[in-house]
């Protein structure tokens, strides 16, 4: 069993609010879990207005395929989300 975790370091510029955060987080992280069929949740920066870490993870019997679909959706939100951008990520199997 290998276990890939991708985590991303977003920044949200503009954002006045917790409210207004978790309104524009809400939408990403439901269509990565849809799309992609992985484990998504924000992990870290809960209280930071502009800043969001976010974790995806999934379960695979093939480390090459863990990191390839990681890397699959690290593309995604590079091209199609346009609330943000990521300042940083970390892919890691394990």
């Amino acid at each position: 069993m290998h276990v890939g975790v991708l985590t991303l370091w977003l920044h949200l510029p503009g954002c006045t609010s917790l409210k207004e955060k978790r309104r524009r987080l809400k939408p990403l992280l439901h269509r990565l879990h849809r799309e992609f069929n992985i484990s998504v949740a924000e992990v870290g920066a809960q209280d930071a207005w502009q800043e969001a870490i976010v974790a995806c993870a999934l379960v695979s019997n093939d480390p090459k395929h863990a990191q390839q679909a990681l890397q699959k959706v690290l593309r995604w939100v590079e091209t199609h989300w346009g609330d943000g951008w990521i300042a940083q990520e970390r892919l890691e199997l394990r």
